[in-house]
């Protein structure tokens, strides 16, 4: 029925009223709040519902319409338990609104809900989240009104109230025919561009005339020809209330867009609509007008906001605003001192904020925020030099402040929460009930005796939150971004019986009334119970003689569960209720009973302040929800004298020690023990406790992140700081490292040189002796560890004389136990690419330098042919010098060899041929190996080219052909694949007729043919003939 009510899709957001998605629902753990001290209820925002919203309390603010529908009885609607019945007559709309209508009247909650009657528009989830135009919406929901009301006493409700004529005439200036035509209307729009007001907009539209002359005539159905004439427009029929929509919107053709209208335009609270009306002369009471609502646009033409201002009729809300008026003289006198009196003191700037929140508590840090955006100057700014941080001083006015728990919420109490809200409105101070007048019972009640005047209060309806406001303020309406859209005026004649004043129960069904009474009195048992709930504390009792004292806390000697008894009691009960009920709980207790505040730390249950003062709340005495409390006689626990108190806190310190090494490198490297240590202990103390044989004890200044840079050393002058005056804290690490370690750390500037994490061993194995004296040692290192470093330690472990550490040096161990290329000395682990655990030699002989290479080498190209020997050269060195070491090293001379590198399968491969390149230019790396091969290289861009040749064959296989002989020598010659230095294979092993007719140099670019013609003439010098 109401269709696609806009086409542009709602899009902006203002002041969070459209939501963002999903659809608001309450929470179901605790009922709705009641209704504020305006009396009045709002309506909830289902995502984009506000105009919606604006236009359901204009109406429901028109006590005729209101009425008119409440008098519409199930005999003629149906009821809405009939409407799944398929046979019921169930007119669903007007049964959701009277229901609305009512809940909004008499219902005690703050904000009502749509969504039923937004379902029997058929609606969906989408519709609800997308905002449309209230002016359609209001032509739209009459209609549907209408057609549902077809048949009933209410078929002409609409048209009763809202319905109007215009007549518009034309004049002929020769026979003075009238020609007239009349257009009925439930609402006038009139325009608002080029318009100053709505007097001016409506003399344009029903005062002015428009003539037909010169060039544009008018053809008179009389005389029959195109005559002189003139239009107007007039009002002939008014209805009791005047709908007036305003064209804020609207399209320009230039740009080709669409722009809002947000120039001033005025319009009256009174207004006497006789000079456009047909008939003129009625009394003049029966063309006055007064403005009872406004409906107002807030954003632009794609979207925005609406709310609405309403003139409370029938008095229904209280009205309470402070009268600026009258104190406007004081307050400009004393504005002044108060800011003065404000910057000094804080307290009421903070009530003010938190007055103003509809939740109980929000986040302190929120708080902060909401101080910066009202003075403009955040806490630490303004007040911070003079009262501290803000949370402290929230913390030293419990009287006023109730701060959770954890201390990271905070409100008003309740007291102070009331008496500033009454004195921010000037009210008098007044019990609940008294100040929320709705009766919730059957019975009539007298009207309320009113302060003011009647029906000139004004309130402001947005969505769920209602406030007064006066007069004046719609003349902030007239123009900006924030805007009139639609005014609503009644008939001043429309007077309203006393009885409907403060009454709103007046003219509501006996079944909704009943409705309403039941739904209010579950309300009510509701918010009693979540009352209960919300006060309710849960205390958790740890009975001292389930505990005993150990390791500097409290642990149970039974489990948890058998250890601690749970009490639920209300937290405003006195401290002598608590012990009142715990020594109910406890029948067999004797003696004295104390209750001290305790609280589980890691270490186990420590005890804090003992609760004193019986006739002091629970509340008071800041008791929360989930309290430990021990229960005992307030000297010893099993015979065990405990400290009390926070000086005493036990701490668990982790304490890291050098571990003993896992073969392979892998693993933890260091042990790690837990300790319990209270707050108060010395770091003398914890010396003695923790490296009684003397030691260093080191810190970690950042918690988990136990990067090396980052561990602090314990020096003598710290050793009279307690455990908490240096920091340490429960988790902290503390590592201890005895005298042989002690060269992790950097003496000059206390820290640590090395993580401990990457603490680990080397194993070194001495090869400098006789094979009997052979034994392994671990060296303890890290990766940054120089190699020089771990010689010495070597040989002072392995007690070999100081003189050796300049004619020795360290080798890598391979897995079959080969003595691997030694390492540069100043090198690190890292460097030299060692993995911890490694297995190292120490060997005689020096070890190369970071600018020299160790090289193996051998003689000829099979590697079982010589000895592999070794030799140390600069990586500067060209290939023909160190060819020349090697040669001399291998007693061998001449210049008829050369050098190539081994390849993957332990073969003389690719050859050194740039004979006068370096080594590090070669990339020839440290422990590669080289083989001495015997022949020259063939120069530049040449290559030598073994030959062979194919003896005739004397036998033929039968049915062979040419092909397949070619075929079948092709897999034979594999056979001959063999390296340049490589004596030729005996071809008769093979099964062919060739012969090795040796090698040729040729050019690489040289082609086939010039291949083939060298390849000729060693055979025919040698063979005298040709193939």
């Amino acid at each position: 029925m109401f269709g696609d009510l806009f086409e542009e899709d709602f899009s902006f957001i203002a002041n969070n009223h459209c939501g963002k998605g999903k659809k608001s629902k309450p929470r179901e753990s605790e009922p709705p709040a009641p209704r504020d001290f305006t009396n009045l209820s709002g309506i909830k925002n289902q995502g984009g519902t506000c105009y919606l919203n604006s236009l359901l309390q204009t109406l429901l603010f028109t006590p005729e319409f209101r009425e008119a529908l409440f008098s519409l009885g199930p005999e003629e609607l149906g009821t809405l338990d009939d409407s799944r019945k398929p046979d019921a007559k169930v007119r669903i709309i007007p049964l959701q609104l009277q229901r609305l209508f009512a809940q909004l009247l008499l219902l005690d909650q703050q904000a009502a809900s749509t969504t039923d009657l937004t379902e029997s528009f058929g609606w969906s989830s989408h519709e609800e989240m997308r905002q449309h135009d209230v002016q359609e919406l209001n032509r739209i929901l009459f209609s549907a009104l209408e057609t549902s009301l077809v048949g009933t006493s209410g078929h002409d409700l609409i048209n009763r109230l809202y319905h109007g004529i215009v007549v518009n005439q034309i004049v002929c200036k020769e026979c003075k025919n009238v020609s007239e035509r009349q257009e009925d209307f439930l609402d006038l729009t009139v325009a608002v561009k080029g318009v100053a007001g709505l007097e001016e907009a409506l003399w344009n539209m029903y005062v002015e005339e428009e003539y037909f002359e010169n060039d544009n005539l008018y053809r008179c159905g009389a005389c029959d020809k195109l005559v002189e004439a003139s239009k107007s427009a007039k009002l002939r029929k008014l209805p009791p209330f005047l709908t007036i929509s305003l064209l804020r919107f609207n399209f320009d053709f230039e740009k080709c867009e669409r722009y809002k209208e947000t120039s001033c335009y005025t319009f009256p609270i009174q207004i006497n609509l006789r000079p456009f009306c047909e008939q003129t002369e009625m009394d003049d009471s029966e063309y006055m007008y007064e403005l009872f609502s406004v409906i107002i646009h807030k954003g632009g033409c794609y979207g925005g906001h609406y709310h609405v201002y309403i003139r409370d009729v029938d008095e229904l809300g209280n009205w309470q605003l402070q009268e600026e008026e009258d104190g406007l003289i004081e307050e400009k006198a004393l504005r002044d001192t108060e800011n003065a009196k404000e910057t000094e003191n804080p307290l009421a700037v903070l009530k003010g904020i938190l007055s103003e929140e509809e939740a109980k508590q929000i986040p302190v840090d929120q708080l902060g925020q909401k101080l910066l955006e009202k003075k403009g100057m955040s806490w630490n700014k303004k007040y911070r030099k003079q009262y501290g941080a803000l949370r402290k001083y929230l913390q030293n006015h419990p009287q006023i402040f109730q701060l959770s728990p954890d201390g990271n919420k905070v409100g008003l109490k309740e007291t102070h929460k009331l008496l500033f809200k009454l004195d921010s409105h000037g009210q008098n101070l007044q019990s609940p009930s008294q100040k929320n007048d709705v009766q919730w019972n059957c019975e009539k009640t007298p009207p309320r005796p009113r302060a003011t005047s009647a029906g000139c209060h004004w309130f402001d309806l947005n969505d769920s939150k209602v406030q007064p406001i006066k007069e004046k303020d719609i003349e902030k309406q007239f123009q900006g971004k924030e805007s009139a859209y639609m005014l609503f005026y009644r008939k001043a004649q429309l007077k309203r019986p006393p009885e409907a004043r403060g009454n709103p129960r007046y003219q509501i069904p006996e079944h909704l009334l009943n409705e309403m009474n039941a739904a209010n009195t579950e309300l009510q048992k509701k918010r009693a119970e979540c009352d209960s709930a919300n006060n309710g504390i849960d205390l958790h009792l740890h009975l001292s003689s389930c505990y005993k004292f150990h390791n500097g806390a409290l642990h149970p000697s039974l489990s948890w569960k058998e250890s601690v008894v749970d009490l639920t009691i209300d937290r405003r009960k006195t401290l002598g209720d608590l012990r009142q009920a715990v020594f109910q709980m406890l029948e067999s207790w004797e003696g004295d009973m104390v209750l001290s505040m305790a609280k589980p730390l890691p270490a186990g249950l420590h005890l804090y302040q003992v609760l004193d003062g019986d006739e002091l709340t629970l509340d008071g005495i800041g008791l929360a929800d989930g309290a430990d409390i021990f229960v005992w006689n307030g000297k010893e626990v099993g015979g065990t004298k405990v400290l009390t108190g926070p000086e005493h806190e036990p701490v668990v310190l982790n304490v890291l020690r050098l571990a003993e090494h896992n073969e392979g490198g892998k693993g933890q490297h260091f042990s790690e023990a837990q300790h319990v240590f209270s707050c108060s202990t010395s770091l003398g103390q914890l010396h003695s406790a923790l490296a009684p044989a003397g030691g260093i004890i080191l810190k970690n200044g950042s918690g988990a992140d136990r990067e090396a840079k980052n561990w602090e050393v314990f020096h003598e002058e710290d050793m009279k700081e307690t455990v908490r005056s240096v920091g340490l804290r429960d988790g902290c690490s503390v590592l201890i490292l005895d005298s042989h370690d002690q060269s992790f750390v950097n003496v000059a500037s206390g820290n640590l040189t090395a993580f401990t994490y990457d603490i680990s061993w080397l194993q070194v194995k001495n090869f400098c002796g006789v094979e009997e004296e052979e034994k392994h040692i671990k060296i303890t290192a890290t990766i940054e560890t120089v190699m020089a470093d771990i010689k010495m330690k070597a040989i002072r472990e392995l007690q070999l004389e100081e003189e050796l550490a300049s004619e020795s040096c360290l080798r890598p161990v391979s897995g079959n136990g080969k003595l691997l290329s030694p390492v540069p000395e100043d090198y690190t682990v890292k460097e030299a690419e060692l993995k911890m655990g490694s297995l190292l030699g120490l060997c005689r002989g020096k070890a190369p330098t970071s600018t020299q290479l160790f090289l193996y080498f051998m003689v000829g190209s099979d590697q079982n042919c010589g000895p592999e020997m070794e030799i140390v050269v600069e990586e500067t060195a060209s290939v023909r010098e160190c060819l020349n070491l090697m040669l001399e090293k291998s007693g061998l001379s001449g210049d008829n060899w050369h050098l190539r590198r081994l390849d993957w399968c332990y073969e003389a491969g690719e050859a050194l041929s740039q004979e006068n390149a370096t080594l590090k230019e070669l990339n020839v790396c440290r422990g590669d190996t080289l083989v001495i091969t015997e022949g020259k290289l063939p120069g530049k861009g040449f290559l030598e080219i073994p030959i062979w040749w194919l003896k005739p064959s004397s036998h033929k296989k039968h049915g062979e052909n040419a092909q397949d002989q070619v075929n079948g020598i092709t897999w034979k010659m594999e056979a001959l694949q063999v390296s340049a230095a490589a004596a030729p294979p005996e071809p008769t092993r093979l099964g062919l007729d060739l012969c090795y007719a040796g090698r040729i140099e040729i050019a690489g670019e040289a082609s086939l043919e010039d291949l083939k013609m060298q390849s000729v003439v060693p055979w025919h010098l040698c063979h005298g003939h040709w193939l």
